[in-house]
């Protein structure tokens, strides 16, 4: 019951800038905002003189304006880690097109850890299917590799544990996250365990669908198997298998970015467009 991709080809990274929502607040140094102030580079406000500030603070245009000691405070800017997780369950290995939903994501994962890397945010990887892999976030290309190799090995048998695994998850993080979900959501515990994620961390759902699951055109009453569990059933062709429209309204009354990738469609500039549009702090708000 184990299968083998051939080949893992990440997504170029530097077709993309990952933007977060979040301020962070990890005490290490990196490239995002945070709600500290200290010695930063960028300039964020002046402020008067107290006892004990450093005289090379001193902000003089402003001090000799007002004939007052006032002082320049800048932001500290920390970095915000990213954790990937990947959904590793037989249903994302069920595939009508060229690509498997696994096979998508897993391309897709690559291009991000990458991009992450550049702008100096730590990442990890949790598997939520039933393969034991957990990677503590690391600045290491080699680490990246070297999950991608690992999850070439996959099962045809391996069951959803979406939203299990997120809520055993959540309590272990410390700082903020930003948490990309990978995964297909054939998992009823999904939205609600990424919802309850979302109220501390940045989350991003990234949904893949194959045009199987939106029904089979011609086709009546069929007898199936279940993948993940192997119980038989009948169902019919133009069975939908997702209430995608509930879906797309719970992960957004949350206010989880969400993007629904089909297999047979082409989606990088839609990726592209999906994480530049999240790019709020850029833009001042605090």
């Amino acid at each position: 019951m184990e299968g083998l991709l051939e080949q893992i080809d990440p997504l170029d990274a530097r077709q993309f800038y990952i933007a977060v929502k979040r301020l962070a607040d990890s005490l290490s140094y990196g490239t995002d905002k945070s709600p500290f102030l200290g010695s930063g580079l960028e300039f964020f406000q002046s402020r008067p003189y107290q006892e004990g500030d450093p005289i090379k603070s001193i902000d003089w245009r402003v001090t000799a304006r007002t004939g007052k000691l006032f002082i320049k405070e800048y932001e500290t800017p920390k970095r915000l880690p990213c954790y990937l997780l990947i959904d590793t369950s037989a249903s994302m290995m069920i595939s009508s097109t060229a690509k498997s939903k696994y096979a998508l994501a897993l391309h897709i994962a690559g291009g991000l850890a990458f991009a992450c890397l550049e702008r100096v945010s730590p990442v990890g990887v949790l598997g939520v299917g039933e393969t034991d892999l957990r990677i503590h976030p690391s600045l290491s290309k080699d680490q990246v590799m070297q999950w991608l190799v690992r999850l070439r090995r996959f099962r045809y048998d391996e069951q959803t544990t979406i939203g299990q695994r997120v809520a055993e998850f959540s309590p272990s993080l410390k700082n903020r996250a930003l948490i990309i979900v990978l995964s297909d959501l054939h998992d009823p515990k999904a939205v609600p365990a990424l919802k309850q994620l979302s109220q501390m961390h940045d989350t991003v759902v990234i949904q893949f669908q194959d045009p199987a699951e939106t029904g089979l055109r011609g086709a009546g009453l069929m007898r199936a198997r279940e993948a993940e569990t192997g119980s038989d059933f009948v169902t019919h062709g133009r069975q939908v298998w997702l209430d995608q429209e509930q879906i797309d309204f719970q992960l957004k009354r949350s206010g989880i970015d969400h993007l629904l990738i089909e297999t047979d469609e082409p989606f990088v500039p839609r990726l592209r467009q999906f994480f530049s549009s999240r790019n709020i702090l850029s833009r001042g708000s605090r």
